[in-house]
């Protein structure tokens, strides 16, 4: 009926479907990978997994959930598209 749930959220979704090593990747490419290895190291990280630090840091910054998520949907293998993105994009 119009309705698409993301199990977390959508940057979840984006970093499941991209892969911890790609988003690090896109991370590197923004010049904030060293910003990213000093967070895990934060007491309150590392018992996290890479893709729960990965989640956390993107919303540490104001901005930063709507730049990586532009970035990672762009990266995204068409056929590994989450399927909450996918149905929204196919119902509009």
């Amino acid at each position: 009926m119009g309705f698409y749930v993301c199990v977390t959220d959508l940057e979840d979704e984006l970093i499941r479907a991209a892969g911890t090593v790609t988003v690090e990747r896109i991370i590197q490419a923004q010049g904030e990978l060293r910003s990213f290895r000093i967070f895990q190291q934060q007491p309150a990280q590392r018992q996290r997994s890479t893709a729960e630090q990965l989640h956390r840091f993107l919303g540490t910054r104001s901005g930063r959930k709507s730049q990586y998520a532009r970035l990672l949907a762009a990266a995204l293998d068409p056929a590994r598209i989450p399927r909450p993105l996918d149905r929204v994009l196919a119902h509009g």
